[in-house]
């Protein structure tokens, strides 16, 4: 089986960021962000994913963390579709349900080539730990345009705003788990009736 593995860098003269990830992994994350909530967050992408992450971040967080975790996501994007290939032989469709005591969200994605993102998380409060929870749809909007995917996030119910963010990621890394998987029936085959993706 050839390695799904795929390193991407972004420069600008706001961020520059490196991201790795192997899609056949372990859950191995190591994170250098300076922005500790989104890394607390990404974890929980790599280990319930299943997928090897490293991601080296630096960005004017002296203004504030809106351009670090937007290229993160855009950087990330880019590099799950790198390591995706052609995407012959993947499910394509992934989705979760993840609970966390009171808090409840649904993840559904779909690989189709084509970036839309449907996102419906209200959050209670308007930070969690010094992060807004604002760019949380920063970084999803981003990893959709450049993974080239359709995503949906609900948030069906919860209270507690760190309770929600946990359920979202872990919900995505269980479904984006879901969607990259090989399919033995599939094998050498795009999932798709137009013949690519």
């Amino acid at each position: 089986m050839a390695e799904r593995k795929a390193s991407v860098s972004r420069n600008t003269l706001e961020t520059q960021i490196s991201v790795s990830v192997d899609l056949d992994g372990s859950g191995k994350a190591d994170f250098v962000t300076g922005v500790p909530f989104l890394d607390h967050m990404l974890d929980q992408i790599a280990r319930h994913g299943m997928l090897d992450l490293k991601i080296e971040a630096k960005g004017d967080l002296e203004i504030d963390a809106h351009h670090t975790v937007e290229d993160i996501g855009i950087t990330l994007g880019q590099a799950v579709a790198k390591a995706l290939g052609d995407k012959k032989g993947i499910r394509r469709y992934g989705h979760a349900y993840v609970p966390l005591d009171e808090a409840l969200s649904r993840v559904v994605m779909d690989f189709s080539g084509r970036p839309g993102l449907e996102f419906h998380v209200d959050f209670p409060r308007a930070s969690i730990g010094g992060f807004d929870t604002e760019l949380f749809y920063e970084f999803f909007q981003g990893f959709v345009n450049h993974a080239q995917l359709t995503l949906h996030i609900d948030c069906l119910r919860g209270r507690n705003s760190h309770h929600i963010a946990e359920t979202v990621f872990k919900a995505f890394g269980r479904a984006l788990r879901n969607a990259v998987e090989l399919d033995a029936r599939m094998q050498g085959i795009v999932p798709s009736t137009k013949g690519s993706l």
